[in-house]
């Protein structure tokens, strides 16, 4: 709990320096793309462009629903259950730059690219082909992407994400999401890049509920 005014801090076992991985740890290169953005020449051409201009609105955007029904028509998600309407709302506001809860097709591609960089984590660390992780597994994973946790860390967030201690590819996802979108928050305030910052209660609600 993080009192009134009062700072909090982060301890520097945290993932924050954020190395790049490959695959699709932190992807520092796309963190300052344009929110959705004018069509770009060749546009109706691109293979994903298809399924979102399947579900988009009039607006060129797409919401959490919408874009729940392009991931599952495009079979993204492959042999594993299609994601659910939570995680695709984590999925928007990870990269809902102008905070309109909807993304744009380049917003869309981007998500596409990091998505599939997580599958491939995720297929490469179920070991056993159980179509989940545990939280060994999931530790190894976070390592591999550049995530530096406390096995503290890594102990909460498995209780978090996981049923009987195994998680399952949608809310591996939504793991993955909400881990990049809470550290790029931090990343944001650490000016410093110490892997400290202070936060007022005001930004610290701001930061944690909009994800």
């Amino acid at each position: 709990m993080v009192a009134p005014g009062l700072a909090g801090t982060a301890s520097r076992t945290m993932a924050f320096p954020g190395q790049p991985a490959p695959c699709g740890g932190f992807y520092q290169g796309v963190y300052g793309g344009a929110p959705g953005g004018p069509a770009f020449p060749g546009q109706a051409q691109d293979p994903l462009y298809g399924y979102f201009a399947a579900v988009a609105g009039q607006d060129g955007q797409i919401d959490a629903d919408e874009l729940q029904r392009c991931l599952t028509q495009s079979g993204i998600a492959g042999a594993y259950k299609p994601f659910n309407l939570e995680t695709c709302r984590l999925m928007i506001s990870m990269l809902d730059r102008d905070m309109s809860g909807t993304l744009g097709f380049n917003e869309f591609k981007e998500l596409w690219a990091v998505v599939n960089g997580w599958k491939q984590h995720f297929v490469s660390f179920d070991n056993d082909r159980s179509g989940t992780v545990d939280r060994e597994e999931l530790e190894k994973a976070l390592m591999n992407m550049g995530f530096r946790l406390s096995p503290q860390a890594v102990t909460a967030i498995t209780r978090r994400y996981s049923t009987h201690g195994k998680i399952t590819f949608d809310d591996y996802i939504a793991c993955c999401v909400k881990l990049r979108a809470l550290t790029e928050c931090f990343r944001r305030r650490d000016t410093s890049q110490q892997g400290f910052v202070n936060f007022q209660y005001d930004d610290f609600i701001q930061c944690v509920m909009s994800i």
